[in-house]
């Protein structure tokens, strides 16, 4: 798919819209060069120490942990309406067992800056390098938040991937829709 350049927050709403509903996918290489997606449907961009940044929460047991563990980077790649069965599919399937670009009959292409792959259709795509990790600290989150997201006691660490760059399609707008 052709696509330029863009400044981050020029699809914003649009995003985030894609980030809550069918969830985005968040691409990453393992030690031996296999392209994983994993589905994601928390998150935050902006921007922190001045710089644009993807935040994103990742749980130890997952294997795109390992995967960025080991490379340092991902890509945020943002589907279209028409994708969300591979959204689905992608967040139900784990990378160690399957081959997701192939289950889901997605392209990976190597991200231009970064050691990621990206989604060939998608129409945005943003390519971050980790600046920051930490992990969720339990004595310091909310009650509703433990009893709600943490029942199995299987706590993200959260990475900030500064974002190098951001391209969309021409058409981004309508494929969001």
């Amino acid at each position: 798919m052709s696509a330029d350049q863009v400044e981050i927050a020029e699809h914003y709403d649009r995003v985030v819209d894609a980030l809550t509903g069918r969830g985005l996918l968040l691409g990453s290489y393992d030690a031996a060069g296999k392209a994983n997606l994993m589905t994601i449907g928390w998150g935050a961009l902006g921007s922190i120490w001045s710089l644009p940044m993807w935040i994103v929460l990742v749980r130890p047991s997952r294997y795109t942990y390992e995967c960025i563990e080991h490379s340092g980077c991902f890509t945020v790649n943002v589907p279209s309406e028409a994708m969300s069965m591979a959204c689905a599919t992608c967040g139900s399937v784990s990378g160690r067992d399957v081959d997701k670009f192939a289950k889901v009959q997605l392209t990976p292409e190597r991200a231009g800056n970064v050691l990621a792959p990206v989604v060939a259709e998608c129409p945005i795509v943003y390519e971050c390098q980790v600046v920051h990790s930490n992990d969720v600290m339990p004595a310091k989150l909310a009650d509703e938040i433990l009893g709600g997201a943490y029942v199995d006691g299987d706590f993200h660490r959260v990475y900030y991937g500064r974002v190098l760059a951001a391209r969309a399609a021409a058409d981004a707008g309508e494929q969001l829709a």
